[in-house]
């Protein structure tokens, strides 16, 4: 069954076509929860969440654009909205945790899942606004609107997001040389 049919019977409620839909897409989105959520457990909940809206909101989908595209927004709006949610226990960003140093990187081969690894462990703010415009194509004026932020406070955390995530992988390099040192 393509899509247009598929989403003509979620429009009507078919537990057939929902449960297509979901174990079509589930894994697209999934990876879309992990660049935004804590945890894995967390982005599980946010892919529960976003299926949730997504069957509740797909008789506003009219056909127009990618409907892969109108899903990941909502995706990425449940989890912004989580962040809204305990924002205000998590706004002990400490500027000590920034390393303003002008240490060239050494061109290191992470792995992907070591790289987003480092990402997850950015404050929240800091990953919310790296991962909307580095690795989703959002302006500042976007992530601003969607954040309920200014502009400055968007390019500011993004500054800052670059700052740590360059401290945490100069340390990581720094552990990588020290123990090869020790074992060499």
């Amino acid at each position: 069954m393509n899509d247009r049919e598929l989403i003509k019977k979620c429009k009507k409620n078919n537990r057939e076509a929902q449960s297509e839909l979901f174990y079509t897409y589930k894994d697209r989105l999934f990876a879309l929860c992990l660049k935004y959520c804590k945890n894995y457990n967390e982005a599980e909940d946010n892919l529960q969440d976003s299926f949730l809206a997504i069957f509740e909101k797909i008789d506003q989908y009219k056909f127009k654009g990618s409907f892969e595209g109108w899903m990941k927004r909502i995706t990425i709006n449940k989890a912004i909205d989580k962040y809204r949610d305990n924002f205000f226990s998590d706004t002990s960003i400490k500027e000590d945790m920034i390393s303003d140093t002008d240490i060239d990187v050494e061109l290191v081969n992470f792995s992907i899942d070591e790289l987003f690894s480092f990402i997850q462990k950015l404050p929240t703010q800091y990953k919310l606004v790296f991962n909307l415009y580095e690795l989703d194509d959002y302006t500042h004026k976007e992530i601003a609107k969607m954040l309920a932020i200014s502009e400055g406070t968007s390019k500011s955390n993004l500054h800052r997001a670059k700052a740590l995530l360059k401290t945490m992988i100069i340390s990581e390099v720094d552990d990588q040389k020290k123990t090869v040192l020790s074992n060499g």
